[in-house]
């Protein structure tokens, strides 16, 4: 792509920004609809660590998001710093996963092994994608916007960051679906039943949403690389905020009146594989 943008190029840039604005539309619907449950499931709860994922991958969007959206509206000619809203991107996105994180967790009977090796694989997962964005080099060939412009588009190393990410939701689905057939099989429990339910689906939604950006950064005209940038961190916050509030909606459907939801830790309860009851009921140790 020259410097100077073809009708074409511009037709498909706008494009990209209707799409980005679109997708803070659909943050600022979907808080709107789903403000009493957060109201109901999160508010007047203890500050842990699940409650603090949610606050960051639930409102600090807002921040990324307007900052996308600022820069694809952009009409001068002056480039604007995408510093900060690529780290808030990065926060919104871990933030999301954390939840996913605690959710697989929770269904793999809070292992430490399993808790380990996840963190472990996050954190090698953020570093190999910052490394893959940051690098000057192209590891993906194909068509690069002009040096030295303020277009609104990313280079091709963007699809490797989404590959990361690609990569990490599909073993956090292998690891849901292992885990139901291996060791709940048989279960009719309402939050078992949720956790994978949910779980599969949302992740499933997630997934994806990171494979259309690998596919707009790494193989459509530089021009569409943006398409899905702001609707990637959107899907996180929409999708991971619904999984809290749908187990804890469940949590409370099958204890209420006799047990009060306090922490997403204290939601489930499990039995380990080899003394689970086969009756349907559910488990009885509490997590």
């Amino acid at each position: 792509m020259s410097s100077l943008l073809s009708v074409s190029d511009i037709t498909k840039l706008q494009t990209v920004k209707y799409a980005n604005l679109g997708s803070l539309a659909i943050l600022v619907f979907d808080y709107c609809i789903t403000f009493s449950e957060e109201v109901r499931w999160t508010w007047f709860k203890p500050w842990d660590v699940p409650r603090i994922m949610f606050t960051i991958s639930r409102y600090l969007p807002f921040a990324g998001v307007g900052m996308t959206a600022y820069d694809a509206l952009r009409v001068s000619n002056q480039c604007a710093s995408t510093v900060e809203g690529y780290i808030i991107h990065i926060i919104c996105i871990v933030a999301a996963e954390g939840l996913l994180v605690i959710r697989t967790w929770a269904f793999w009977q809070k292992s430490k092994r399993l808790l380990i090796v996840l963190l472990v694989y996050i954190v090698l997962s953020i570093a190999g994608a910052i490394a893959a964005d940051l690098i000057p080099t192209m590891l993906i060939p194909g068509e690069e916007p002009p040096l030295g412009t303020c277009y609104f588009e990313s280079t091709r190393n963007a699809a490797i960051v989404y590959m990361f990410l690609a990569m990490f939701d599909s073993v956090m689905l292998i690891l849901t679906v292992y885990k139901r057939f291996h060791d709940y099989k048989d279960f009719r429990s309402e939050i078992i039943v949720t956790l994978y339910h949910d779980g599969i689906f949302y992740m499933l939604c997630i997934l994806a949403v990171t494979l259309a950006n690998v596919i707009c950064e790494g193989a459509l005209p530089s021009a569409y690389s943006n398409m899905f940038d702001t609707l990637q961190v959107v899907s996180h916050s929409v999708l991971a905020s619904r999984i809290l509030f749908r187990l804890r909606e469940s949590n409370e459907r099958v204890h209420a009146p006799s047990m009060s939801l306090t922490t997403l830790d204290s939601q489930i309860k499990y039995l380990r594989p080899s003394s689970m009851s086969m009756s349907g009921t559910g488990p009885t140790s509490e997590v």
